[in-house]
């Protein structure tokens, strides 16, 4: 990233909870590679029913939080991984909550800045996804933000299972620079990515066919090419749904 790229990357605290920790290499049976945690029979978690003809999921993605971690290196294997990144306050967690039909699974927070470590999900018995901390937010020292930004860097461009980047941008206030940045970093690392702008509910309706154009050009994109959501309306979600299948199983 560039030198002013070096303030992109904020933490927000996702606590950890001793919850099952998954080798998703294998869908029949159980597999733990960190102490402390307990076995979970995999097989006994729903397989999502197939897409419709319009590539949509209405079932929610079942999904279970397993870790928390401050090193990539940390995280057990997964045959199949997206990741989620934005800025604090981009609504990460109300998004997570959304695709999986579950109002607590990610905590939420009024407080930007609160997802601090990189949080591991299963999604099914498909793969796994990755919450990444929110950058943007500046109350944390330049050291600290360094070290957040090498942390998530690291992961991105070191983690093999790594299918899909999911960029989330405030589609209320479009695009900002930090974004921007972060969508350049991604094009010069080659990192398969897309960007879905979020709030859509926050945009006037009278508003929505411009700020679509506006929020694609400003990412240098077609406007088709940018998923619209709404967590709390549920806009786009069986689309983001059906998006994060075929990204796991691709």
């Amino acid at each position: 990233m560039s030198a002013t790229a070096q303030e992109l990357l904020a933490l927000d605290t996702y606590q950890a909870r001793p919850n099952p920790t998954l080798d998703c290499r294998s869908s029949a049976d159980i597999a733990v590679s960190l102490p402390l945690f307990v076995h979970v029979d995999v097989a006994r978690m729903a397989r999502p029913p197939p897409l419709g003809d319009d590539g949509r999921m209405t079932s929610p993605l079942p999904m279970e939080f397993v870790l928390s971690v401050d090193d990539f290196h940390a995280l057990p294997d997964s045959r199949s991984e997206v990741a989620v990144v934005g800025r604090s306050n981009v609504g990460k967690s109300s998004l997570i909550n959304a695709l999986s039909g579950r109002t607590g699974l990610a905590r939420t927070s009024k407080t930007p800045g609160r997802t601090r470590l990189l949080n591991l999900f299963t999604v099914d018995d498909l793969g796994t996804m990755v919450d990444c901390p929110g950058y943007g937010y500046a109350e944390a020292s330049k050291a600290m933000r360094r070290s957040w930004q090498g942390m998530i860097e690291r992961y991105l461009i070191e983690r093999e299972a790594l299918n899909m980047v999911i960029v989330l941008v405030d589609g209320e206030i479009g695009p900002t620079k930090l974004d921007l940045q972060l969508l350049d970093w991604l094009r010069d690392k080659r990192l398969p990515h897309a960007v879905v702008a979020t709030k859509h509910d926050k945009v006037k309706s009278s508003q929505r066919s411009k700020r679509v154009k506006e929020v694609a050009t400003g990412c240098k994109l077609d406007p088709g090419d940018v998923v619209w959501v709404s967590a709390t309306k549920g806009t786009g979600i069986e689309r983001l749904r059906g998006l994060m299948h075929v990204w796991l199983t691709t």
